[in-house]
């Protein structure tokens, strides 16, 4: 009966669902500008950009032509010296990736489970000001750091600990730690959340029931902050994969890696066509990362996070 008088009430044509009721309500009206902005701005470069690896390279040359080759991409894998820099980055993006997850989880779990509003505030300022610094700045003090007159090897030579330089820099050692050190708070925050939401009864039962404070971290807690943990790493992966400044400053363009690649066939060398045929792989490595991890989500939490 309940249903029949609810039914009564809907007069025609205003059961509306799903993008009826959508755009009968004007509310995409909203979107339209972000939209436009975003299509005109980010998917028509990118799909010309696209478009233009397909074209045979002629340096100067910007515009899409109906002359479709493949030659730009067979001179990438058929060079070690790119396909070499593709799995460079992807390595370089990995172990980036671990460590910023290493360093950056017990950060987040003190953050989320400190009770003090005052205390938690300030240190979420801590975070929040180290990613509104520019990252050129960033790196710069990172070489004062670890160059090889930084203060890290002045004072071990100083104190006669070592007799010259440790190579802390223009070299993988130095593109990974800046990687980490930019990729840091994005994974921090991708935590703070999800531990702040655990529900504390969990790990309190486990407890009761004679769990160690270590099982109860990784029976309960470590499983429910996956979706943070899935999130953050793939951040990571993505900022390490795409990094440009970082490995021209701290590896001092002697780690070379796909973005390298990229400017120097473009802005130095004036070949669009192959520069944007490195833009090409480097999406498609970025799309298998985000498929991989969308299919893992879809195995261990139930879906995207």
């Amino acid at each position: 009966m309940t249903v029949g008088v609810s039914e009564a009430r809907i007069g025609p044509g205003e059961a509306r669902t799903g993008w009826g009721n959508l755009f009968s309500s004007r509310y995409w009206l909203l979107v339209l500008p972000a939209f436009a902005f975003f299509f005109v701005f980010f998917v028509i470069p990118v799909v010309l950009l696209f478009a233009i690896a397909f074209n045979p390279s002629v340096a100067g040359v910007v515009r899409f032509t109906p002359s479709l080759s493949l030659e730009n991409f067979e001179r990438f894998f058929g060079s070690s010296l790119y396909y070499g820099a593709a799995l460079r980055s992807v390595v370089l993006a990995c172990v980036v990736s671990f460590f910023t997850l290493l360093l950056g989880y017990p950060l987040a779990y003190f953050v989320a489970k400190t009770k003090s509003p005052r205390r938690n505030t300030f240190y979420m300022i801590l975070i929040l000001v180290s990613m509104q610094l520019d990252i050129v700045i960033r790196m710069y003090g990172l070489m004062v750091l670890l160059g090889d007159n930084g203060l890290i090897n002045a004072t071990l030579i100083r104190y006669k600990l070592i007799a010259t330089p440790l190579p802390l820099m223009y070299n993988s050692f130095g593109v990974i730690v800046g990687l980490v050190q930019l990729s840091l708070p994005f994974m921090i925050l991708s935590l703070i959340g999800i531990i702040q939401g655990i529900n504390p009864s969990l790990e309190e039962a486990a407890r009761s029931l004679g769990a160690s404070r270590w099982s109860t971290f990784w029976n309960i807690t470590f499983p429910l902050t996956l979706p943070g943990v899935l999130a953050g790493s793939l951040l990571s992966f993505a900022i390490a994969i795409s990094s440009y400044v970082v490995p021209a400053l701290m590896g001092g363009w002697r780690v070379v890696v796909m973005p390298i690649h990229l400017y120097q066939q473009i802005s130095e060398m004036g070949y669009w066509q192959f520069g944007a045929a490195i833009a090409v792989v480097l999406f498609l490595i970025s799309f298998v990362a985000v498929y991989a991890y969308h299919r893992f989500t879809e195995n261990t939490i139930g879906g995207l996070v």
